[in-house]
């Protein structure tokens, strides 16, 4: 069956398009959302038979409803950050904002086109007309690969997103005092909410999305993603060099242009690719190879360098184990967990880093330890994996204690903090991370 997607909260037009498309040949099935954010919120599952979105800007709360329902804008801005799926018709007599929707979706590749609600007969004349063309022109262009047990992996993601998360936020936080940390983590010493999230977690949000959405690593849909999200909201401290790619794939640019050249042409060797990618690792957590391939594919969206690949592989590969091993016994966890990550990651000086890691024992102090294998001080994957793969693989029980002393080092403490995070929180479990923290953090979405 195919499925017409509309957005309308006015029962006279609601009506009106009920009793005009049963004059559309083929059996289309109509779905409508009066409010934008039940639309946001639910869209996304029919994109498979979508064959046409229909879009009004000026939406009103519904009787007895007193909250804000959004408008078409809204909607807009979250089908920009999918690959287009079918075209869009837009109605609405805001003609300021038709043409801001117009535009957003043009830019983002979308077929879109707008109809006057003009007269007392329009949807049954120009937008039919309009609708009959539009469908006989194109077709859905849907693509996702959904795996059987598409749930579970999901669920898997958002335990290591929560994790990476949180890393994220407490490192950002507690960068300042971070020799404080394991006492803070410990004794619950931290401030009120909302915690603020860095650009790991958001990066971190688009991987979940598209994965969530497309059942594997889209590149194209990934990068959309990527520079959409810094464009609503660039101050999450992005790099420098992620800053530019970004405004440029916002500009026009193509990301495969924006990621070579990047430095020089040598690519970026930044643990930017590493930060966000763990929770890819559990959503390929049943399948290694897998996991480092899409795990690649990740990293090359902005860092092309092969140091770059091999950190993001190296922990994607960390995540997967970290889950695989997760009732294992604990002195059985790190052997296991080294000798997979070490047999998927290239020859690099990140994976020189991680057999250095290996071999470095528990009873060492983690403080000499990250002296020895780098604490993200140069913002480089090799001076930043090895000491993370080393935390998780010592403490995967341990989740607030993996936390702190990962934070207690100094360097890229968020950074450092989120990889940890979103693998530790896959071997330690949910029960392993504070509820009031998840209470205290900001809204991830």
């Amino acid at each position: 069956m195919k499925t017409i997607l509309i957005l309308e909260d006015n029962d006279e037009r609601i009506a009106g398009f009920q009793k005009t498309v049963t004059e559309l040949n083929g059996g289309f099935e109509l779905k409508i959302w009066r409010d934008a954010h039940s639309m946001i919120a639910e869209c996304a599952e029919f994109f498979p038979s979508a064959a046409l979105i229909c879009l009004d800007h000026d939406l009103n709360p519904q009787p007895g409803i007193t909250t804000d329902p959004g408008t078409g804008f809204d909607v807009t801005k979250y089908l920009c950050d999918f690959m287009p799926v079918c075209p869009v018709l837009i109605h609405s007599s805001n003609v300021d904002r038709v043409y801001s929707m117009h535009n957003e979706l043009r830019f983002a590749g979308w077929m879109v086109d707008r109809v006057g609600p003009l007269g007392t007969d329009w949807i049954q004349t120009t937008w039919l007309r309009r609708a009959r063309e539009l469908l006989a022109e194109h077709e859905n262009t849907w693509k996702a690969n959904l795996q059987a047990n598409h749930v579970e992996r999901v669920e898997r993601m958002k335990l290591s997103l929560d994790g990476l998360g949180l890393g994220d936020a407490l490192g950002e936080m507690l960068s300042y005092q971070s020799a404080n940390a394991v006492r803070r983590l410990a004794e619950n010493d931290l401030p009120a909410g909302p915690w603020f999230h860095t650009d790991d977690t958001e990066m971190a949000i688009s991987i979940v999305a598209v994965l969530k959405s497309h059942g594997e690593l889209n590149q194209d849909a990934l990068a959309r993603r990527f520079a959409r999200r810094f464009e609503r909201d660039p101050d999450r401290g992005y790099g420098s060099m992620t800053r530019i790619q970004l405004r440029e794939i916002n500009a026009g640019a193509k990301w495969r242009e924006t990621a070579a050249n990047a430095f020089g042409g040598q690519g970026s060797m930044g643990n930017g690719g590493a930060m966000r990618v763990a929770p890819l690792g559990a959503y390929f957590a049943d399948d290694l190879a897998r996991c480092a391939d899409a795990a690649r594919d990740s990293a090359l969206v902005t860092h092309t360098h092969p140091e770059g690949v091999a950190g993001t592989i190296a922990v994607a590969v960390g995540a997967a184990m970290a889950w695989q091993l997760r009732a294992a016994p604990q002195i059985d966890f790190a052997q296991k967990f080294f000798a997979e990550i070490l047999r998927l990651t290239p020859e690099s000086k990140v994976r020189r880093g991680i057999l250095l890691a290996s071999q470095t024992p528990v009873e060492i102090p983690f403080p000499e330890v990250a002296k020895s294998l780098g604490n993200g001080s140069l913002v480089t994957a090799p001076d930043t994996v090895p000491f993370c793969i080393w935390m998780a693989a010592n403490y995967p029980l341990q989740f607030v204690e993996a936390i702190g002393k990962t934070i207690s080092v100094g360097g890229d403490c968020d950074t450092n903090a989120a990889i940890v995070g979103g693998i530790v929180a896959l071997s330690a479990g949910r029960k392993s991370i504070p509820n009031e923290w998840l209470e205290a953090r900001e809204a991830i979405g």
